[in-house]
């Protein structure tokens, strides 16, 4: 069981509008200054989308681009960037996230129905995403949204080699409509399967919406880590909608605590993924 616990914010995602959610980073600068505060609390990565001026998901390359230099500048967080975008992006624009250099990139092992729509990753563009990634020295965030694509991924790494760094790491995200339930016995049946794997393999757990605190519980006594963020909730508790992504962040380090199981810092948690020091 690993004695220190991973915490990544996902502090924007593509799914709510900042009309809905005014608390929601769109901007780089409300991004960056969001990335900040997290990291003070006890957060090591963030998971990054990004907005255009309408605020509507982008993948944009320049932005991107931007984005990784400015929290670079700004922090020590490790800079994952998600290869998923929004639904409807293109496999072209999301391998093009690799431009953009991150320290990590998301690799998301197989389609899923999300709510009323399709989250496609044919196998083919799975490889390619993770070819990619070893060929650049982007450490891959393997997504795992249902059961079986443990299975792809251990394909994966059979046929086509361990990720840059060598270090495997899976986040678990749970409840979303169409994917794995957000409950103790679900994580606990990913877990299990995780000795097929290689040898040190960790794990993340990502409850959305209500199961949040479910989720967090369960990954936590299971040796895992926690993902929190906005991306993944927008109510810190019935009627009471997150006021910034602090909280979530907060929430998470004090479980953290309770468990004895202190946050990672950046640094430590560069040596558990494998990834270079920054600079």
């Amino acid at each position: 069981m690993t004695t220190g616990t991973l915490i990544t914010v996902a502090p924007t995602g593509a799914e709510s509008t900042k009309a809905d959610v005014p608390a929601l980073p769109v901007t780089l600068d409300e991004l960056v200054v969001t990335a900040k505060e997290c990291e003070a609390l006890g957060a090591a990565v963030i998971h990054v989308h990004i907005r255009d001026d309408e605020a509507r998901p982008t993948l944009d390359l320049g932005r991107l681009r931007e984005t990784v230099a400015a929290l670079r500048d700004s922090t020590d967080l490790i800079v994952q960037l998600s290869s998923g975008g929004a639904v409807t992006d293109p496999e072209s624009d999301r391998l093009a996230v690799l431009d953009a250099a991150p320290d990590m990139a998301s690799c998301t092992m197989g389609t899923v129905n999300f709510g009323d729509d399709v989250f496609m990753n044919r196998w083919e563009f799975i490889v390619d995403l993770h070819t990619r990634m070893q060929e650049r020295g982007v450490v891959p965030e393997y997504e795992i949204f249902d059961l079986g694509q443990l299975t792809s991924l251990q394909r994966l790494l059979s046929k086509h080699g361990l990720p840059a760094g060598g270090h495997v790491h899976v986040d678990f995200v749970m409840n979303v409509p169409g994917g794995l339930p957000g409950t103790t016995e679900a994580l606990v049946a990913c877990r299990q399967a995780l000795r097929d794997l290689p040898d040190g393999t960790t794990f993340s757990a990502t409850g959305i919406g209500r199961s949040t605190i479910p989720v967090l519980l369960a990954s936590l006594s299971a040796g895992g880590h926690l993902r929190v963020g906005m991306e993944d909730t927008i109510t810190y508790a019935k009627g009471r909608p997150v006021e910034s992504n602090m909280q979530l962040v907060a929430r998470a380090v004090g479980f953290a605590q309770l468990a004895q199981r202190t946050p990672l810092t950046p640094a430590e948690a560069r040596e558990l993924l494998g990834i270079p020091t920054a600079g």
